[in-house]
């Protein structure tokens, strides 16, 4: 009976503890804090209203400025294939030379498999 008091005992314990966290971590979430309200002007009062835009205005162009390289670059070259199309790039590279085959030897007949030693 000892054993499931201290148990519940320390399960209890550590709820409360546990508790305790969320209240600390709440605690800012509840304080009271007042807001302040614009004062509202008088409707015959005119300001300009609106309140303006709070978008950053667009940044300038950062092209080449005067003096810089030229475009396209010096250094540039153009692709050696240029895929507008449908078709692969395999289909539009050339063909890539393969070395020939070489004769067979001598003493050998091509297509004729010669047994291992020892087996007939």
């Amino acid at each position: 009976m000892a054993d499931e008091t201290l148990l519940v005992t320390l399960l209890g314990g550590l709820h409360l503890l546990g508790f305790g966290f969320a209240a600390l971590l709440l605690l800012p979430c509840l304080r009271d804090e007042r807001i302040v309200p614009r004062p509202v002007g008088r409707p015959e009062e005119d300001d300009g209203g609106g309140g303006g835009n709070d978008r950053p205005r667009p940044l300038p162009s950062r092209g080449p400025r005067d003096g810089g390289l030229p475009l396209p670059l010096p250094d540039a070259a153009p692709a050696r294939v240029r895929l507008r199309d449908g078709r692969r790039l395999r289909e539009r590279l050339p063909a890539v030379e393969r070395r020939p085959a070489h004769a067979p030897a001598p003493g050998q007949v091509p297509g004729r498999r010669v047994p291992a030693k020892g087996t007939y």
